[in-house]
């Protein structure tokens, strides 16, 4: 038994813990204030305690700023390839064909967002520029590209998962958003010549890092979790 003192200290410790968790969520708007570089540092090398099988820490960040993140928009904008004609062919993030539960979980939340936005589902050229928006990192100062060696196998792939989401629960707790983005990899072709990342790393995602908009109504999305039933299973 804890003594009360540390007890408090305890339940004191798991709020602080338990809020940057469940206040994480991807953020699609972000205002222009900056994040000074040693905020960016703090955040990965907290992160880089991430766990990871024998040590391994398989994880690469390429953080982006002011013309270099502006070159990988353009990069990308400029291409011509639509999202929807954009090639996985580094690795497949979702299913060839969904299926239950997961395809009415993703409407849900796509119906959601764009239903925030005024967005309805004819306006496709609405939807095409709000995707878009993945690209200019949804206004961050800050812009993170994720790559991971190709040799490496499944993992370190949850291990790199891990890292993820440890930066975006240090950003909570310095009072920062993320937006973790897939959207970028099928573009790896794109933003290999303006970071230079060697032809051996395979681009995982991007990430958004920065101050959030408020005024803006993609931000007033709140994504449901199922009750813990539905995934979990007490085996005694």
């Amino acid at each position: 038994m804890l003594a009360p003192d540390k007890q408090i200290d305890v339940i004191d410790e798991a709020e602080i813990v338990d809020a940057a968790i469940t206040s994480r969520r991807s953020v699609r708007a972000f205002l222009p204030d900056p994040v000074d570089d040693e905020t960016i540092r703090d955040i990965l090398r907290v992160a880089s305690r991430a766990p990871s099988g024998t040590n391994m820490q398989p994880w690469k960040v390429w953080v982006t700023t002011g013309e270099t993140k502006q070159k990988i928009t353009d990069a990308i904008l400029n291409s011509g390839i639509r999202a929807e004609k954009a090639k996985w062919d580094e690795y497949k993030y979702y299913p060839d064909q969904f299926f239950e539960p997961y395809y009415a979980r993703r409407r849900a939340v796509g119906f959601a967002l764009y239903g925030a936005l005024g967005i309805g589902k004819r306006d496709v050229d609405q939807m095409r520029a709000q995707h878009d928006r993945n690209f200019v990192f949804f206004d961050a100062p800050v812009g993170m590209i994720f790559t991971i060696d190709r040799r490496l196998n499944h993992g370190s792939w949850i291990d790199h998962g891990m890292f993820l989401q440890s930066i975006m629960i240090a950003a909570r707790g310095r009072g920062l958003h993320t937006c973790p983005q897939a959207a970028f990899a099928p573009y790896h072709n794109q933003i290999r010549p303006v970071l230079g990342i060697p032809d051996e790393e395979i681009v995982v995602c991007g990430m958004a890092l920065g101050y959030e908009d408020t005024s803006k109504p993609e931000n007033s999305l709140r994504t449901e979790r199922v009750p813990l039933e539905e995934f979990v299973t007490f085996v005694k």
